[in-house]
């Protein structure tokens, strides 16, 4: 067996939706289905809900890892080359992209506030409201939320129907009328879900959310959400869920725009959607950085 690579590493978090940070611009590190399953293993590994390398997309595209650049990505723009904890590629994260813009500015990559971080949904322009060695307040613009009709899941026991959503990633957003926040935290979500493959070819994320409530608190509604991810199972939040699971929610009630404040067990984002595109504001929290050690995945 090949030896692990060694590399230094960042630790951050989106809410809780935790990611380990990868500062390769010279794309020197392969990151194989394997490499990225330990990091992100809680007990063998560093421990994550997925890997975020850094590099710009030009040096992704030298390398092979990109074949084209996605639309509104430029060359020397950074890229968020993402993967889920199980090694497979995903194409957005919004949790992920706050953490990574957040990264970027700390690590002296981008001497800006506003800036655009490449995708493989696309070129994502964020805005950074504040930030510091640790902390940061982010604005993701998430581009075109589509809807693509109602399909259904089976997860914790029971069938959901939801909205079919499309934010760069596959999406079914369920609003369960009736659904409280006590009944929402109490769903076994550890079985997974059973979606329409017909649907879903490729696998989906699923939310779970209660039915909004009208706010006037900095915002129009509030619900709360948990949400079961492709790749990764549950976890505390997942910022294109709660975009698409903004989205959803708004059309179940008859409106095409407003602003969400979404609660999630990692705690609380604002979604603003208007004239066919999503804004996702939340926090970054760059929590440690340190280095694998020689034969780190052995065993």
């Amino acid at each position: 067996m090949t030896a692990a690579p060694t590399f230094a590493f960042v630790k951050g978090h989106g809410t809780q939706n935790d990611f380990v940070v990868l500062d390769d611009p010279g794309v020197r590190l392969g990151l194989t289905e394997d490499l990225v399953s330990a990091l992100c293993d809680r007990q063998r590994g560093i421990g994550a809900d997925g890997v975020l390398r850094v590099a710009t997309a030009g040096a992704l595209m030298s390398a092979g890892v990109l074949t084209a650049l996605p639309d509104g990505v430029g060359s020397d723009d950074w890229f968020m080359d993402y993967r889920n904890a199980d090694g497979s590629i995903a194409e957005m994260c919004g949790n992920g992209v706050r953490v990574f813009a957040h990264y970027l500015r700390v690590a002296g990559h981008v001497d800006a506030d506003t800036f655009t971080v490449g995708s493989r949904a696309g070129g994502r322009p964020v805005v950074l409201h504040s930030v510091d060695a640790s902390a940061a307040d982010v604005s993701v613009a998430m581009g075109h939320v589509a809807l693509g009709g109602p399909s259904e899941v089976e997860m914790a026991g029971r069938r959901f129907t939801g909205e079919r959503v499309d934010v760069g990633n596959p999406h079914l957003a369920c609003v369960v009328e009736g659904l409280t926040a006590a009944d929402l935290a109490g769903l076994d979500f550890s079985r997974g879900a059973v979606l329409d493959q017909t649907a879903f070819p490729h696998g989906a994320n699923v939310e779970i959310l209660t039915p909004l409530e009208p706010s006037d608190v900095g915002v129009d509604f509030t619900s709360q959400m948990r949400v079961l991810e492709r790749g990764v199972g549950e976890t505390r939040s997942c910022g294109t869920g709660l975009v698409a699971a903004a989205g959803a929610a708004l059309h179940g009630i008859g409106r095409d725009q407003g602003v969400v404040g979404i609660a999630v067990p990692g705690g609380s984002v604002v979604v603003t959607v208007g004239d066919n595109a999503a804004v996702l504001r939340g926090p970054s929290r760059l929590v440690a950085r340190g280095e694998t050690l020689p034969g780190w995945m052995a065993g």
